[in-house]
């Protein structure tokens, strides 16, 4: 079964509009939990614009399910993940003024970088995985960089979605038949919604995890967050 990790990124970006502490960050991580959701994501960047550091210090001893770290692996980020210990960490290739995550790694240009980093945190225990695009040459690439998964960027899926999801869902079709071939687990994430993660899922069903974050949020703020989790939580446990 595909597991729901939450990502809780707006709900600190939100929270920061004003500079006090509403929403509690702490709290939603683990109302997440309580309402049935198998994991938390964060994703700290370093002007700490939603996520700050010392929220992931924070939240880590506090929720029993599992802990997925994401971001570019600066020394600031590299030092957070190996104080903290999460379950997973999630190699983001992001500049730092981006808006949000918006390409997978280059992981045959970044192979040696990413070689080492990923060296260090399977060292410590910590499940890996590189965010990439569908593309099937970067995925034999991520192999060789000694990750434990991939992450398939999932944006242009739910870009084409509306107008061809046959087409839509293609590529990752093939990326992901690929990591299976490998040995390679496989999460997803980026703009999957209720409207389109039953498709990837039900033409991808050995997709380990997807990481949701924004549009959980957004169907929150109309039908509730225990109601958002389980309507998310109801698409996977179809398959």
């Amino acid at each position: 079964m595909t597991k729901l990790s939450v990502n809780i990124n707006k709900v600190a970006t939100i929270r920061n509009a004003r500079g006090a502490n509403n929403p509690n960050v702490l709290k939603v991580a683990l109302d997440c939990e309580m309402f049935g959701a198998q994991g938390i994501t964060v994703h700290p960047r370093p002007d700490e614009r939603h996520i700050r550091y010392q929220d992931v210090r924070d939240i880590k001893p506090l929720i029993t399910t599992e802990l997925n770290i994401e971001g570019n692996p600066i020394d600031k980020y590299i030092e957070l993940v190996l104080e903290t210990h999460p379950t997973q960490v999630t190699l983001v290739p992001d500049a730092d003024d981006q808006i949000t995550s918006n390409h997978g790694w280059d992981t045959k240009a970044n192979k040696a970088f990413l070689c080492d980093v990923i060296g260090r945190f399977k060292e410590a225990g910590i499940r890996t995985s590189i965010f990439v695009d569908p593309d099937v040459e970067m995925v034999h690439h991520a192999k060789e960089c000694g990750t434990d998964r991939i992450e398939l960027y999932t944006e242009p899926y739910a870009s084409m979605y509306p107008t061809n999801r046959e087409e839509a869902i293609a590529p990752f079709v093939d990326a992901a038949i690929a990591a299976r071939e490998l040995g390679l687990g496989l999460n997803a994430g980026h703009d999957l919604s209720l409207e389109n993660l039953e498709f990837f899922i039900e033409r991808i069903p050995w997709t380990a995890e997807v990481s949701i974050g924004h549009a959980i949020i957004c169907d929150a703020l109309y039908m509730g967050l225990e109601e958002t989790i389980n309507a998310y939580l109801y698409k996977e446990r179809k398959f």
